[in-house]
């Protein structure tokens, strides 16, 4: 018995030592939202290409990508706030319908952000992924299809069942909520996910963690 209350407390310090607290470092959402990656967890990255939080937060999650659960299934979405940042949307979707996404992702980033390009247009867009060996006619007419209209029109739906009013934000699997601003650093939100992820699996939250081990202290005395 004292061995298992002594595991108990173990998980307790572990869990309070990242001091983690529903309603401060995520949200979880009053009404969850279907997800698209079956039966593994979902990690899902609501950014916006013109956003340089967005910008900064790649290194810390392509980190994470490189040791993520095999369980887990990473996803992005990009938000529309408004009419002058559809076209990067369009191009996101664009990009990962002809297979080259991570040929345009990171680089459309960096020429924004970094090199202070003005790409804010179809042709501008255009331009740009033949200079990253993209095909200029396949990309325009992946832009302007049918089927990266609707996914756009989803993920306009999709922000406004996930709340979202800021970027970047992550939503684990269609029930949590939070970001970099809510936890206060990139490196404690990754804490979060891999939090919310051992919740998903059936690890207890904090509160429940602390409960087990008042009980089994209890049984003790």
């Amino acid at each position: 018995m004292n061995a298992l209350l002594g595991v108990a407390f173990g998980v307790l310090i572990a869990v309070r030592a990242w001091a983690i607290d529903e309603g401060i470092d995520y949200t979880e959402l009053a009404r969850p939202q279907p997800t698209e990656s079956g039966e593994k967890i979902e990690v899902l990255e609501v950014f916006m290409y013109s956003c340089p939080h967005c910008f900064y937060l790649e290194p810390t999650l392509e980190e994470w990508l490189a040791t993520k659960p095999e369980n887990v299934e990473f996803k992005r979405m990009p938000v529309i706030f408004n009419a002058r940042v559809e076209p990067h949307a369009k191009a996101y979707y664009a990009a990962e319908q002809i297979g080259k996404g991570e040929q345009f992702h990171l680089p459309l980033f960096r020429a924004l952000h970094e090199d202070k390009q003005a790409i804010w247009d179809e042709d501008a867009l255009v331009t740009f992924a033949e200079a990253q060996g993209i095909d200029g006619k396949a990309f325009r007419a992946a832009y302007n299809s049918f089927s990266v209209n609707m996914q756009v029109q989803q993920a306009r739906e999709s922000a406004k069942g996930f709340g979202i009013d800021s970027v970047p934000t992550v939503i684990v699997n269609g029930k949590y909520r939070t970001s970099p601003a809510q936890v206060g650093s990139r490196k404690k939100m990754v804490q979060v996910i891999d939090y919310l992820i051992g919740i998903e699996v059936g690890q207890p939250k904090a509160e429940e963690a602390e409960r087990a081990v008042s009980s089994k202290k209890s049984q003790t005395d």
